[in-house]
């Protein structure tokens, strides 16, 4: 299957997508990098994005849409809101994070990641929202995402582990000044 770029979308999250969510998390291909939402009740998806919906919480979350289709979830936040790498890089004003899940079977490995996130990028993080640079954070281990967060622009900045039992994260950051530059289409 030849998928467009141009058919992505984003609108934002309700509260009637988190079953859509709680799905989503199930899938084998997300609950192998989502494994603390992978065995969430509905009820629990409910309880933990309820709150950024009803703007209770400073994540701003959005449904992914591809021709209108809902694939995926992806959202955005300012990292001096949740200070988690402090001590590990310089936290300035201005810095986002970035998480996203293609979550419709149909569309994983089909090559729209990277265009997701630099429309993303373009038009939320950098756009609506402002911000100066944006962090994203794959396991070591998931290097299809690490290639596409690549192709979209972004780079490594250093290796964590948050705690003593938890992953290996590839912190990667990307600068406004390189998605500004950016053609429309998005390549």
């Amino acid at each position: 299957m030849v998928l467009d770029p141009a058919l992505i979308g984003f609108r934002p999250l309700a509260i009637d997508d988190l079953q859509l969510l709680h799905r989503w998390f199930a899938q084998s291909h997300v609950a192998t990098w989502y494994r603390d939402e992978a065995d969430l009740s509905y009820d629990e998806v409910v309880a933990q994005y309820a709150p950024s919906i009803r703007g209770e919480e400073p994540v701003h979350g959005f449904i992914i849409t591809y021709d209108g289709r809902p694939i995926g979830q992806i959202q955005t936040y300012r990292i001096a809101a949740y200070p988690t790498y402090r001590g590990h890089i310089d936290i300035v004003d201005g810095m986002a994070g970035v998480d996203l899940l293609i979550g419709d079977p149909d569309y994983v490995h089909q090559g729209l990641g990277s265009h997701i996130l630099r429309r993303f990028l373009r038009e939320i993080v950098f756009g609506t929202y402002g911000a100066t640079s944006c962090l994203i954070d794959p396991e070591v281990d998931n290097t299809v995402a690490i290639r596409s967060y690549e192709k979209a622009g972004f780079r490594h900045l250093t290796t964590v582990q948050l705690s003593p039992d938890g992953p290996r994260l590839y912190l990667m950051r990307i600068e406004r000044a390189a998605v500004a530059a950016d053609p429309v289409s998005g390549h």
